[in-house]
């Protein structure tokens, strides 16, 4: 089958097929095989991007820069201070007038109303960075991941994500893994259970029932039996410091620990994360906090560096499924 996503803007794995998502991801693998090589094709010369920023990230910068800059495209970065998006100049100007000068958008922020808007004005493709319900691009490159460290199909890998399962990174990943045909489960407290997004349960739900996918969501450890993945995500960002007690309180039990990997009866179970972590105190916050009293590390360090660890790949991998994004739809 033929797949076309020229001018196509990239704001959730739910507006592709699996096979616009295989696509994407045969893509990346081959542009990173390039890439290894030495060989760049150059697709994006004389292409200009911008890069809107209302939440800071390094991540998603760089390897929208890299990635770009590797396709022989020019970048405009942006930050919230920078740009008058939504101040003295309404959101529908701003992209009319940024799709004027630019052949691509991308946009890291909070509302995912935000991403859609600037692609239903704007006029050029637009690519969701992350918004507070879904993070596509982090999505595409855990995939990417996954194939290159677990021998068998995408639609016979199951992925447990523990922790705070009302986040962006749970969502994309009942999104992701509904499109694909993978066993997702959701385990955290019970008492969050009823804060989930129920709307995108259900629509995970609606295309798990035609590719085969399964979601669920549990708060019994015996969930993450013979899980291939162990994804989890920190429990508080900068900003949120008055609500760490609560959160370390009702998320510790769900730590990401060897006991936890042992308990997925899988010796080699992979270890996921987007990135930044919590899995040592060498950082501010974590000093700060435990100071106070609280743990807020969402994993163990003996974890985070572990054989079934693989973050840093997992981090490379979102320079090369951005290109993919980028050189696929420009």
């Amino acid at each position: 089958m033929a797949v076309n996503l020229k001018g196509r803007s990239f704001l959730t794995l739910m507006d592709f097929t699996p096979e616009e998502i295989r696509y994407m991801l045969d893509l990346a693998h081959d542009l990173k095989a390039k890439k290894r090589s030495g060989v760049y094709n150059y697709t994006l010369k004389g292409k200009n991007i911008v890069l809107l920023f209302e939440k800071s990230s390094t991540r998603t910068r760089c390897a929208f820069e890299v990635a770009a800059l590797e396709e022989g495209a020019h970048v405009t970065f942006l930050d919230s201070g920078s740009s008058q998006m939504g101040k003295k100049e309404s959101l529908e100007d701003t992209a009319k007038v940024l799709g004027r000068f630019y052949d691509g958008i991308e946009y890291r922020g909070y509302k995912q109303q935000v991403v859609e808007d600037l692609a239903k004005y704007a006029g050029v493709p637009v690519w969701n960075g992350l918004t507070d319900i879904d993070h596509p691009t982090q999505i595409l490159a855990d995939l990417l991941t996954i194939e290159e460290h677990i021998k068998k199909p995408l639609n016979k890998v199951k992925v447990v994500f523990a922790g705070d399962i009302r986040n962006n990174m749970s969502y994309a990943w009942m999104y992701g893994c509904a499109k694909m045909g993978m066993h997702f489960v959701a385990y955290g407290p019970k008492e969050l259970m009823d804060q989930v997004d129920k709307d995108v349960v259900k629509k995970a739900n609606e295309v798990a029932a035609f590719t085969g996918g399964k979601i669920e969501l549990s708060d019994n450890v015996d969930a993450v039996k013979d899980a291939d993945v162990i994804y989890t995500d920190v429990w508080a960002s900068m900003g949120e410091e008055a609500q760490i007690p609560e959160k370390v309180k009702m998320l510790t039990p769900y730590k990401v620990t060897m006991e936890l990997l042992k308990a997925t009866g899988n010796d080699d179970v992979i270890f996921m994360h987007c990135l930044p972590a919590f899995h040592d105190f060498e950082t501010k916050m974590a000093r700060e906090q435990k100071e106070l009293g609280f743990d807020i590390r969402e994993v163990t360090d003996d974890v985070f560096r572990s054989r079934h660890s693989v973050v840093f790949d997992e981090a490379e991998n979102r320079m090369h499924t951005i290109k993919a994004v980028i050189v696929s739809t420009i």
